[in-house]
Order: C-alpha cells, then sequence, then structure tokens
C-alpha cells in the first residue's frame, strides 16, 4: 500500500494527502545585483538595499539612489516576497520581506503564483535548511544558486490550509520575536541600573539610589573587608562539589584532575570571590566572582578571599563582579601570567572601594536579584517557545 503524504500534525477539518510541486512551478523567482561601490551617486538614497544577512531584518544598513538601481543588475522586491539567500555563510537562511526594497546578487527573491501560500513555502524552506545544504553544500563549501532551489520538490496541502499552517509560525513568531524584545530591553536597563547603583568617578554616592538612604558611602581598605583564603579540602567535600569559578556553579563530574589532588583543592564558602584572570572585551583585567551556590572546592590555582565583615552577599554578587567599580583597582593589582591575569594579593588590599550601610546593601541586593530572576524567567520563556517552535516544523510539514 503507497503510503500517505500528511503530516503527522494538522488542524482540524483538513485530511487530503499532500502533494509535491517543483518549487519553480509554483512561483516566479530572480536574484539581484550590486550597484558599483566606486559611484557615490548610485548609494544614499531612499530604496533600501538588502543583503543575504539581513533577509529576516527589520532595517537594512545600505540605501541605493534610482540612478544606483537603474545602471544596476539589483532588482526591486516587495514586502511579503520570500527572499533566500545564496551566498556563503548566510547560505539557506530565508525570511519573508518586512518591506520594499532592492536585492543583491546573493538573493533569491521567491513570489509564489497566486494559490500557493508564501509564509507557508519559506517555512517548509527553512525546516528543511539542514538537508538542503548537506545535499547542495557538502561540508559547508561554495554557494546555492536559483537553479538549485528552484528545483526543490515541495510537499504542499490545497491552499486553505498552507494559508492556516502559515499563519500559525507566523504568529508563533511573533511571539517569540516579542519575548526577545522584552529580554534584550531587560538586559539593557540592568547593564544601565548598574553603572547609575554604584558610585563612580570618586563620587561618595551612586547616581540613584532608594529612598530613605541619604549618607554617603564608606570608604574602606580592601585590608579591612576581605583576607586570603587558603582553606584547604582536607577530605571534607569530594569531586562531586568541585565549583567551576568561570559560570560558579557545582561540577558534579569534577575537572579531570587527580584523585591524589583533591584535597589540596581550595574550599569556597558562601560569600568568598574568586579571581578569575581570563580577560576580554569586557573584563580587561579579569574579574571577581562571588560564590553563591553553596560550599565547595576549587582549583588551588585560583585565588580566593574571605570576607572579614558581615557582608550581604546578594549585593557583593553585583558590586565585586562590576567593571566600571574594579577595573582601577585591578589595574593596579595584576600583572600578566602564562595564561591569565594573576592577582597580587598585597596590592589589591591596599586598594580601597566605597561600601554602603548593611541596610542599604541587603535593599540593593534584593532589587538586582529579583531583576537576574525575571531576566532568567523571559530566557527561560523564549527558549521554550523557539524548542516549540523548532517541534511544530517537524510534526506540521512531510
Amino acid at each position: 500500500m503507497e503510503k500517505r503524504r500528511a503530516p503527522k500534525l494538522r488542524f482540524q477539518g483538513f485530511t487530503d494527502d499532500w502533494e509535491q510541486r517543483k518549487l519553480g512551478n509554483i512561483s516566479d523567482s530572480y536574484s539581484g545585483g550590486t550597484p558599483s561601490v566606486g559611484k557615490a551617486n548610485y548609494y544614499g538614497g531612499n530604496i533600501p538595499f538588502i543583503r543575504s544577512a539581513e533577509v529576516n531584518s527589520e532595517t537594512t544598513e545600505l540605501f541605493l539612489t534610482e540612478e544606483g538601481l537603474k545602471n544596476s543588475s539589483a532588482k526591486i522586491v516587495n514586502k511579503g516576497d520570500i527572499l533566500y539567500a545564496l551566498y556563503g555563510a548566510t547560505s539557506g537562511e530565508v525570511g519573508l520581506a518586512r518591506f520594499d526594497g532592492a536585492i543583491n546578487q546573493a538573493i533569491l527573491d521567491i513570489k509564489p503564483y497566486e494559490s500557493y501560500d508564501a509564509s507557508f513555502i519559506m517555512h517548509w524552506l527553512r525546516k528543511n535548511k539542514k538537508s538542503i545544504i548537506g545535499t547542495f553544500l557538502q561540508g559547508g563549501q561554495g554557494n546555492l544558486s536559483g537553479t538549485i532551489v528552484t528545483s526543490l520538490m515541495i510537499d504542499c496541502p490545497y491552499y486553505n490550509e498552507q494559508q492556516k499552517i502559515g499563519a500559525f509560525f507566523e504568529q508563533l513568531g511573533n511571539l517569540i520575536t516579542l519575548h526577545q524584545r522584552k529580554y534584550d530591553m531587560l538586559q539593557k536597563v540592568k547593564k544601565s541600573m548598574l553603572e547609575k547603583m554604584f558610585p563612580k568617578n570618586g563620587s561618595k554616592v551612586p547616581e540613584i539610589r532608594f529612598a530613605g538612604f541619604t549618607d554617603d558611602w564608606e570608604q574602606r581598605k580592601f585590608s579591612k573587608l576581605y583576607q586570603k583564603n587558603d582553606e584547604r579540602n582536607r577530605g571534607q567535600f569530594g569531586w562531586n562539589k568541585t565549583i567551576s569559578i568561570a559560570t560558579m556553579s557545582f561540577n558534579e563530574a569534577g575537572n579531570g584532575a587527580a584523585d591524589s589532588s583533591l584535597d589540596n583543592y581550595k574550599v569556597l564558602r558562601i560569600g568568598d570571590i574568586a579571581f578569575e584572570g581570563h580577560t576580554n572585551k569586557e573584563f580587561r583585567y579579569g574579574r571577581f566572582v562571588l560564590n553563591d551556590v553553596g560550599n565547595g572546592i576549587m582549583s588551588p590555582r585560583f585565588t580566593t578571599l574571605r570576607p572579614t565583615t558581615v557582608q550581604n552577599h546578594q549585593f557583593w554578587k553585583y558590586y565585586i563582579h562590576s567593571e566600571i567599580i574594579m577595573r582601577n583597582k585591578l589595574v593596579k593589582s595584576t600583572k600578566a601570567g602564562t595564561m591569565m591575569n594573576e592577582l597580587v594579593v598585597d596590592d589589591f588590599m591596599n586598594q580601597y572601594i566605597r561600601v554602603p550601610s548593611l541596610l542599604e546593601q541587603k535593599r540593593m541586593g534584593e532589587y538586582l536579584v529579583y531583576f537576574d530572576h525575571l531576566i532568567t524567567l523571559h530566557q527561560r520563556k523564549l527558549e521554550k517557545l523557539k524548542k516549540l517552535k523548532k517541534s511544530m516544523l517537524e510534526e506540521m510539514f512531510v
């Protein structure tokens, strides 16, 4: 018996088999070109010039003049057309045009015929990207072409079912975009708040603070706040309590070191801070990470400090980690090592930092933890929606 061509999951009322159609037989298509970059009068006009990395973008960086369009192979596309990237790293990326504009030779514009839904076809192409790349760009090298794309065989239902499926994925995509924007916005707000909630440039108070707090933050020497921590394990903790400093989380499998070295590991207790000397654009001289995951052990190659005074750990988690606050202090108390920066503890202990009252620490710490919790919730929602979309693409297409 011939196997039915139908997806696993369908909208109610649709039972007919899907039929295969060659993309080139159900649509018109063309690619564009690039005006001469040496002609300044070809650029800076009002015509958006869409490139392959922008097939899913709501904006474009370049604009053409009418003269640039007329004197090149660039082609006009319309909002709602399918834009398919053909070249290089973006090969196989696909989206619906968000605005009228012009395209270059690295994009194939696809205009489905009247009885075929653009969103449905676009999502079929997106779902099958891996297969298309694997078949026609083995090893990820080379480019796709209009001939290759228009020769693809697409399984299609009747138009009404195409519309339902296309609209469903557009709504799901819009929901994902909404949550992504909320997540990005929260990240920006958090960054801004961290910059304004801690004193900087020699100021005695932060730019913004909670109502009821008016006293200057007290200038304190680090030697009055912390001491070097050399507590060794001596059998207290097993490999399952090994802490990864980079992520400040338990690595229950350990880190691959020999059993004989376990007793030499340093004990890291709640509130202790560890210096992570790897540098990047954000942390030019390394960074401090506060342990808020639980008592455990860490590699002896890291420097760790233990508080000598009562502190609010939630506040210090963010404060001691802040590049704005710690940068100048680390400039004066680190040196370049073989693989990463090393903390010169004695030099660091001679640095000063401004400290608020315990009550203000508590209020700020609670707020920052809540804000992180809010960001995590949006991140999880976003991840769930992306997983749902991926799963639905597999279930709702043949």
